[in-house]
């Protein structure tokens, strides 16, 4: 009986400790810390570039733009074109009331006129007296004339020269007086420098028209833009200056067409630093568009982005960059575990940094750096493989 009564207890013991066992498994389970479903993406090759973008938005500007007015002030009588138009170089644009200065361009004309007569007149007559003191010295030599009547004759010669000399002075003169007038008239008078577009007038006919003095900011009368030859300028950090230099490779995208970028080239940097604000100094940029009609029609005044590439690395071990955790780090998921490694790297931008060692093509890093747990040695799980899990 005793022999029995041991073997029962020996059973039940053996039943409860594998009842503790069961529980204590069953425990832990329920308790261990679930895997961090993490986002990941495999180490691939690809092409890395190495950019500088402006600080503040571009602006596209005309190779040409000319802000007119007049030389001289006055009350606006003509006003030969409207905004939107097309002019051609020469193009009268602008004329302020010269009434004035129109008679005595008249009377300076009419004067040079009269001159021109005076001229035909007079010479006539030094040719005749000239021709009169041939034939009176012929004469002489051969005795019919007096000397007294030679010298009377040769008088009249050279007294008629004289006058048609100053004849032609007086012509001269009168040329100078209508340019004089002409010239003080294209005071008054705008005029298109090249063909282009009226962007904006700042007038109306009657109203009174003042060429800006200097220090007076006073707005100009016509603002022509010629908009066949576009350029982008865009404000870069100075700290990018000295990587940037003319004739380097764009990008250059605009608000007014999102999701679309065109090629163009650095047409200049500029040669000193524009300090617009306190603690923000910039370098401005001019780039210009590879092929102009690739972007359709643009406006003077987009805003637009340059994105200067300064290095491009083909077919390189590339992660994206958002990717790098500070000192150089990656987060691996190897198995079902977070591993941090230490990669080197070489160019790198916004979107993708070259990996020169640490990585190897197909290792699964991880990019949800941001969510809560993600950390070296946390059990994780690629959140697709969870989704399907759960599924």
């Amino acid at each position: 009986m005793p022999q029995t009564s041991s073997r029962k207890w020996l059973r039940r013991a053996l039943v409860l400790l594998a009842l503790l066992a069961v529980g204590a498994a069953l425990l832990w389970w329920l308790g261990r810390p679930k895997p961090v479903p993490v986002l990941t993406t495999a180490v691939a090759r690809g092409n890395v570039e190495a950019t500088v973008s402006n600080t503040r938005a571009g602006t596209v500007e005309a190779c040409q733009r000319t802000r007119l007015s007049t030389i001289s002030g006055g009350r606006i009588a003509v006003l030969a074109v409207r905004e939107g138009d097309r002019v051609r170089k020469g193009q009268l644009l602008m004329q302020l009331w010269n009434d004035d200065q129109q008679a005595e361009q008249a009377f300076s004309q009419a004067q040079l006129e009269t001159s021109r007569r005076r001229v035909t007149e007079a010479c006539t007559m030094a040719d005749q007296a000239q021709r009169e003191r041939v034939r009176q010295e012929g004469l002489f030599r051969q005795g019919f004339v007096s000397e007294g009547r030679l010298d009377t004759v040769r008088a009249e010669a050279d007294t008629r020269a004289a006058a048609c000399a100053t004849a032609k002075a007086d012509v001269a003169q009168s040329q100078a007086r209508v340019a004089v007038v002409g010239t003080a008239r294209q005071r008054t008078v705008l005029v298109a420098p090249f063909d282009g577009t009226v962007a904006k007038i700042v007038g109306e006919v009657g109203e009174y028209s003042t060429p800006s003095p200097p220090g007076v900011p006073t707005p100009p009368a016509i603002d022509l833009i010629d908009d066949s030859c576009l350029y982008v300028k865009a404000p870069m950090d100075e700290v990018d200056a000295p990587k940037m230099q003319a004739g380097q490779p764009v990008r250059i995208t605009l608000d007014a067409l999102p999701g679309k970028s065109f090629p163009g080239t650095v047409r200049r940097v500029a040669p000193y630093v524009t300090a617009v604000e306190k603690q923000a100094r910039t370098v401005e940029i001019e780039a210009v568009f590879d092929d102009p009609k690739a972007a359709g029609r643009l406006l003077v005044g987009y805003s637009a982005d340059v994105e200067v590439i300064l290095d491009v690395r083909p077919d390189v071990l590339r992660v994206p960059t958002a990717a790098l955790m500070p000192g150089g780090k990656v987060l691996v998921l190897e198995g079902d575990r977070l591993v941090e490694r230490v990669v080197k790297t070489g160019v790198t931008n916004w979107e993708h940094s070259e990996i020169t060692a640490g990585l190897a093509a197909g290792d699964r890093i991880v990019t949800s750096l941001d969510r809560a747990g993600v950390k070296a040695g946390a059990a994780a799980v690629a959140e697709d493989a969870a989704s399907a899990s759960a599924k």
